[in-house]
């Protein structure tokens, strides 16, 4: 398989890594605006199968002569989601694969943005479902840890654990510390900012989807390998868009595990007007807030060594399990960042989400996993994914039972 991963961040960086070590890619292309950061990542490989490459990821043309130029047969978007569509769009011109880890952005109601959706995340990829599949290539889209790894638990669970499912509750915790730093985000601020401010939506097999307000019915969840408990609020999310469009559950969930500081801090930037993507006038020269913010702070993919601790992603699943019974599962990965750091150097975060867009890469390319349209992960078979990831990529997954 001849492979593009647009973006050399700490994402597409840990992606590279990952791949170097298979043997089913042949070709792996890595493209960044910034071509310092492609040669960084390619370096970082020592693997004559990888090239650099400077694109813009905004223009679309410029994203389709490189597939053209490179004879690309899959391209993964490992760039922050302003630039899903120009990407997403010129995989379906091309007529190749395409995944991503962060789907098309959402925009909140404009009247009510606290009770129901606006336009959701995902929405502009679904309106392109039947171009996609007249082409017969996959867009396999949200693809990364959350949402990705957490929608395989929830075909596995549907498929293998529950005979009905009451709630898909994806939860999300670490006891990561940032040596040196006040404050030091270890995912991109941008997306951070992007998901946690907007209005969370909730799924409802009755409903539908509707929105609430950002960080609310916070809960306190006892996270597995010694992370312990940690609280937990509600988060837009993309697996809430994807599950219930092919897992049969009476509601779905996101509750992210930020501390009570990160949420100040994200609630004051929100104030000040931080957040905000629009361009303002700073003397002669115009600039977003937010663009600002992120460049502010230290970049995620270099605090590997200053980092300690373990992140978990997972999915709480209650309902009636296969014998009729009352249940309560959480399926959850946890990677600790001394292990990463050891293995790949790469933190943890990044790692985690990196790692699951490749194991699909080789799924796709044996043709374990197949398909034509727009399709989440848990439209597909779950077994052969977790197989993989615990076998061949040696990053076993857990499964606890709680109490129903």
């Amino acid at each position: 398989m001849r492979i593009l991963i647009l973006g050399a961040g700490g994402v597409g960086s840990a992606a590279a890594r990952i791949a170097a070590r298979r043997p089913f890619p042949k070709h792996v292309v890595v493209a960044d605006y910034d071509p310092a950061r492609a040669d960084a990542a390619v370096a970082g490989v020592a693997d004559d199968r990888f090239r650099a490459a400077q694109v813009d990821a905004s223009d679309q043309q410029a994203v389709e002569a490189l597939i053209a130029a490179e004879r690309i047969d899959a391209v993964l978007g490992a760039t922050d989601p302003r630039f899903t569509m120009p990407i997403f769009r010129a995989a379906l011109a091309a007529r190749i694969h395409y995944l991503d880890m962060a789907m098309s952005l959402s925009t909140p109601h404009p009247t009510e943005p606290y009770r129901q959706p606006g336009v959701k995340l995902g929405d502009e990829q679904f309106a392109l479902a039947a171009e996609w599949e007249a082409s017969g290539k996959l867009a396999l889209v949200g693809i990364g840890v959350e949402p990705g790894l957490s929608d395989v638990f929830a075909r596995y669970a549907s498929d293998h654990l529950f005979g009905e499912i009451a709630e898909l509750g994806v939860r999300d915790g670490a006891n990561l510390q940032v040596a040196g730093y006040e404050f030091a985000p270890s995912f991109s601020i941008w997306t951070t900012i992007e998901e946690c401010l907007n209005p969370p939506v909730i799924g409802e097999k009755s409903r539908g989807w509707f929105t609430t307000e950002p960080f609310s019915e916070p809960e306190v969840f006892d996270f597995p390998e010694g992370i312990g408990p940690v609280e937990c609020v509600n988060v837009e999310h993309e697996e809430v868009l994807l599950m219930p469009r092919w897992i049969d559950a009476r509601r779905v969930t996101f509750k992210y595990g930020l501390g009570n500081e990160f949420i100040e801090v994200l609630k004051t930037l929100h104030k000040l007007g931080l957040d905000r993507t629009a361009r303002v006038r700073v003397g002669s020269v115009e600039v977003s807030p937010r663009d600002v913010v992120a460049a502010c702070l230290p970049d995620p993919a270099q605090l590997g060594d200053r980092m300690s601790g373990k992140t978990c992603a997972g999915l709480w699943v209650r309902g009636t399990g296969k014998d009729g019974a009352p249940r309560s599962t959480y399926l959850y990965h946890v990677v600790d960042n001394e292990w990463s750091m050891r293995e790949y150097g790469s933190q943890a975060v990044v790692w985690q989400t990196a790692v699951n867009p490749v194991v699909a890469l080789e799924l796709i390319d044996s043709g374990v996993w197949s398909g034509a349209g727009v399709l989440g992960p848990e439209a597909l078979p779950a077994d052969p994914f977790l197989d993989l990831l615990a076998g061949d990529y040696a990053s076993p997954w857990g499964q606890q039972e709680l109490a129903p």
